[in-house]
């Protein structure tokens, strides 16, 4: 056997479920969110959280709209303890959000719990116990009874120190920890055990927590899982069942959304999945994944960037750029053909109709993030990306043609410095390849005359130094000057497509002209910038002309 051998493992037995019903339903809402930031996500830290980033965070979360946050292991930890005293004591609980502290189901840790949470308004007291097969067999070396005995004394604990206290409303909640490796009819007796202690109501229910400890499963077993418990527990009704996804597997949102789908009510996790191992259940994700299918999320998400600084500053753990909705480049496309879908759906999105943008799920905008960053620039890039940023930037709106030929030129930059290409610079590679209206041949003035449909006109030029004017006739100011050029050099020219437009608007408006010459059988591109509509063509027949004579004495 060598070290990796896929034969010490066994897979995770399924559950007997031939008629689930989760994979029908649809989610229509956002579950009830509980954030547990300050107690599981700090203890994964290298360093936890000190008071001054524990405050930050607390007012991070509550400002996104969280109503139940666990804040610490009171029992366990001083620093913890003095936290939850601050809050109660300096009136930091909004009226709207109930803390919650977690506690192994041991009479003395209990009894400190209470004695932190004393003069709380609303709490929510979380015990637990493991009761996982090998948690039983192998960590406590204890008998089914024995473990259930363990989560009934805890849930009478609970209610014998609550009494101590008839100022707060409690809120009773139990987690059978390693939930997804327990019996499923194990699971439940221990579940209904506690259950028969309290006699919740629905009125005043209760709260079931079932934890992935260890996500060890597909998350459509996971599923099963919970529906199964759903269908068994007692009192359903009187319970509000709790899903608490760890992401070993890589999998902890798709099990969470599974589980709101086969029963579940409520989701704890963390912002960005700050957990121990793989990390916890990510909230932002599954919140955002809902307000993308048009469900309202009921946290408010809309400006990630602070959430980021939050989070950074707190945990000091980095975001991964790719990061799932709110990372810095997942509204960035580099492809070719991503930019290009994405430029054309852009035009054609109304403001008045659902979003519909290749590439984009969401739009950018909401959550604080703008098209500055949806496109840019390198050596995967096509012309999409090329137009799109210098339309973006700079107003300028290419022909086709044109935005082959720029691509190329773009991408020989981008592989000659091995990154990204700015904008700045597409724009400066526009102007140095194709804005070539001064050498040799340089535009200095015209005159132009109508008779009926022909125009003609007289071009004043410096041509290597030397002025002259050039003369020709032709439909239209471009034909005119064509004729003029072929005149005077003999050389035959024709133009194969032109494309002008307005960059801005008002009496300050300048003109971009494009034009494409066949000279001699080959085609030359030519643009210019200008105030004068026909200066502008003119010039950028010029740039034409101008980068077929370098390009022919360049090949000679």
């Amino acid at each position: 056997m060598t070290a990796f051998d896929h034969r010490k493992y066994r897979p995770a037995p399924p559950v007997a479920l031939p008629d689930r019903q989760w994979p029908n339903r649809q989610i229509e809402r956002a579950p009830l969110w509980a954030s547990v930031d300050l107690r599981d996500g700090n203890q994964a830290l290298l360093e936890p959280m000190d008071v001054a980033q524990k405050r930050r965070m607390w007012a991070l979360l509550v400002q996104l709209g969280f109503k139940e946050i666990e804040v610490g292991f009171p029992s366990a930890s001083q620093p913890d303890f003095d936290f939850v005293r601050w809050l109660i004591e300096a009136r930091q609980i909004p009226d709207d959000v109930t803390v919650q502290v977690l506690v192994q189901a041991r009479e003395d840790l209990i009894t400190r719990t209470f004695e932190a949470l004393q003069g709380a308004k609303r709490a929510i007291v979380h015990v637990y116990n493991s009761t996982s097969t090998v948690q039983r067999e192998r960590v406590f070396q204890m008998d089914r009874e024995a473990i259930k005995g363990i989560a009934v004394r805890g849930a009478q604990l609970l209610q014998r120190e609550a009494a101590k206290y008839p100022a707060t409303e409690w809120v009773f909640q139990y987690s059978p920890e390693s939930f997804s490796n327990t019996e499923m009819d194990y699971a439940v007796e221990v579940c209904d055990a506690v259950i028969d202690v309290w006699q919740p109501t629905p009125q005043r229910p209760c709260i079931i927590n079932l934890p992935a400890t260890v996500e060890s499963a597909m998350p459509n077993v996971f599923a099963d899982q919970v529906e199964w418990f759903c269908r068994h527990v007692s009192r359903r009704d009187s319970i509000i069942v709790s899903v608490h996804t760890h992401n070993d597997r890589g999998c902890a949102v798709a099990a969470a959304e599974m589980a709101v789908l086969a029963g579940a009510d409520r989701v704890e996790g963390t912002l960005l999945g700050n957990g121990e191992r793989t990390g916890n259940m990510d909230i932002v994700t599954m919140a955002m994944n809902l307000y993308s299918q048009g469900i309202d999320p009921e946290l408010d998400l809309s400006n990630p960037d602070a959430i980021i600084q939050t989070y950074t500053e707190c945990t000091s753990l980095p975001v991964h750029p790719r990061h799932p909705w709110i990372g810095e480049m997942v509204y960035t496309a580099f492809s070719g053909s991503h930019q290009d879908a994405i430029r054309k759906s852009l035009k054609l999105q109304k403001p008045d109709e659902p979003w519909q943008v290749a590439y984009l799920p969401i739009d950018p905008r909401d959550l604080g993030r703008d098209y500055q960053a949806v496109i840019r620039v390198n050596s995967q890039s096509g012309k999409g990306g090329v137009a799109f940023v210098l339309e973006r930037d700079y107003g300028l709106s290419l022909p086709r043609w044109m935005q082959v030929e720029l691509a190329q030129v773009v991408q020989r930059e981008s592989e000659r410095c091995s990154g990204e290409i700015d904008s700045a610079t597409i724009y400066q590679l526009f102007l140095t390849h194709f804005v070539a209206d001064q050498v040799p041949v340089q535009l200095q003035g015209y005159r132009l005359d109508r008779e009926g449909t022909v125009d003609t006109i007289a071009a004043d030029v410096v041509e290597r130094g030397s002025a002259r004017t050039l003369s020709g006739r032709g439909e239209g100011a471009i034909s005119a000057f064509v004729d003029a050029w072929a005149h005077h050099s003999g050389e035959q020219v024709n133009v194969v497509d032109y494309s002008e437009h307005a960059i801005g608007s008002g009496t300050n408006a300048e003109a971009a002209a494009y034009v494409q010459l066949n000279i001699g059988g080959r085609r030359y591109s030519g643009a210019a910038l200008d105030h004068d509509t026909v200066s502008a063509s003119l010039k950028a027949v010029l740039s034409a002309l101008n980068r077929a004579q370098a390009q022919q004495s360049a090949a000679a």
